[in-house]
């Protein structure tokens, strides 16, 4: 008798252990996410990091590539701000969001509500959100005037940063909103600035229990840039740039800090970090030798910095050639994190997953533009051929997006080709003019630009034109 009473208190002190290690395996679901960190530069140009081939010391960017995957063809969303952005956090293609340029101060487009960003889809499986730095999705704080929604709408916990740009500069800035709140002046330089506030965040309202995602968006290098002398005085030798140089330095040693506390906190081989920019730069030099700047769908405007970095799970010191980006981010964080992409919209981008773990990776969509104030107005990436359609447009375009703008957009049709091999030819100096193949490219951009006519957002109250009008090759000179 006494020996079925030991062995019925072992049968049940053995049952109660497995519940309790099913429970505590439930609980603990969440530490088998990464942690995951988004830094996105602004106007960061292809050759603006040590190693992209710049002369500007980066060395916490390259330690991070040298662990994880540098892309030689990662690519924005667009080729400037606000639509690169909403691509990227939503995984869909601007036209679709109805982000056709950047948004100026006080305009009415803006990220809907009705978009799902990556935050929010991270929500669903208990990821701590934090937004940090620039915004340029709609006002920030809110505005009664346009009720755009806020961060904290959007999917994040926390946020920090500004509206647009770092105001009067990178230093000392006067706009930035903490959880909808305007703070007085900042005392410092906006990306040490960040770094700060996300090692706050870690000691103050991070729970451990459950993994986070941090989108950083820096403001360096966007003019107007702000830098220590002490680092403008390293790169006195390249005269006016210097300041611009050494702003990227700064941002560089900001994002050594943060990696600083990753590794205090224990959390560096379980934590994924991406490290982009929104479009390519402003500055003749910084794009290397690739065509054109910011605000062209030539490689200069598009084709950035990427790299990736998840030392638990990504082998260290790769190049990848394979073409990639920004609207790859949403479909690949959600397979990370063991959430299907939700099925009542389109996608654009295609989980990357595969690839960096050296798989088979199938593109279920090639990458493609769009972007009607310069010309050509629209490309697609097929293998190593970048195909771009022209309209030809000879009438003055204003620079912000207005009525005008959105009737042009649902008009236009596309007059004539331009393709490249971008493999071969990155500075896409010489088109391939093939007669038999081109009439066919022009008639697939036609067929895609008619697909964006009716599938984008349409926006009924726009601004009147500006009375300041350009021709599209007059916008920026390259």
């Amino acid at each position: 008798m006494n020996f079925r009473i030991a062995f019925t208190a072992l049968a049940a002190v053995g049952f109660i252990k497995g519940v309790e290690a099913v429970e505590n395996k439930q609980n603990n679901k969440s530490h088998e996410r990464p942690n995951i960190i988004i830094m996105l530069a602004d106007d960061l140009g292809y050759g603006d990091i040590g190693c992209y081939g710049s002369v500007i010391n980066t060395p916490n960017l390259d330690q991070l590539a040298q662990q994880g995957v540098r892309f030689t063809d990662f690519y924005a969303a667009a080729p400037n701000c606000s639509p690169s952005r909403t691509g990227m956090l939503t995984g869909r293609s601007p036209y679709r969001n109805g982000m056709y340029s950047y948004r100026p101060q006080g305009h009415p487009m803006h990220l809907r509500n009705d978009e799902i960003t990556i935050a929010e889809q991270l929500k669903q499986v208990d990821y701590q959100t934090v937004h940090l730095g620039k915004w340029h999705l709609g006002c920030l704080p809110q505005d009664p005037t346009f009720n755009h929604p806020q961060p904290s709408n959007q999917g994040f916990d926390y946020s920090y940063g500004t509206e647009s740009n770092s105001r009067p500069s990178h230093h000392n800035p006067i706009n930035f909103v903490r959880n909808g709140e305007k703070l007085p002046m900042q005392q410092g330089y906006s990306c040490q600035l960040l770094a700060d506030e996300a090692i706050k965040w870690w000691d103050n309202h991070y729970d451990k229990s459950n993994p986070f995602f941090m989108y950083i968006a820096f403001h360096e290098p966007h003019a107007k840039v702000a830098a220590p002398d002490s680092l403008v005085k390293k790169y006195k030798q390249h005269g006016r740039e210097a300041t611009y140089l050494a702003c990227i330095e700064n941002m560089d040693k900001a994002i050594g800090r943060i990696k600083a506390k990753l590794n205090e906190m224990g959390a560096t081989n379980n934590t994924i970090i991406v490290f982009a920019s929104d479009n390519g730069s402003y500055r003749r030099g910084s794009n290397g030798e690739l065509r054109a700047l910011k605000s062209w769908l030539y490689e200069g405007g598009i084709r950035v910095p990427g790299i990736i970095s998840w030392p638990d799970q990504i082998k260290g010191k790769q190049e990848i050639n394979e073409p990639a980006g920004l609207v790859d981010l949403f479909p690949t964080i959600s397979r990370i994190a063991q959430l299907k992409v939700p099925k009542d919209r389109e996608y654009d981008g295609t989980n990357i997953l595969p690839l960096l773990e050296g798989k088979k990776f199938d593109r279920k969509k090639p990458l493609s533009w769009f972007f009607y104030r310069t010309s050509p107005e629209i490309a697609i990436r097929k293998g190593d051929l970048m195909i771009m359609g022209k309209d030809e447009d000879i009438e003055p375009r204003t620079h912000s997006f207005g009525r005008q703008d959105m009737e042009y957009i649902d008009t236009m049709s596309l007059k004539s080709v331009e393709v490249y091999n971008v493999v071969k030819n990155p500075g896409q100096k010489d088109g391939i003019v093939d007669m038999t193949k081109n009439e066919r490219y022009l008639n697939m951009l036609q067929e895609k630009l008619q697909y964006i006519q009716k599938e984008g957002y349409k926006w009924n109250e726009l601004p009147a034109p500006e009375s300041t009008k350009k021709l599209k090759t007059d916008w920026k000179k390259y």
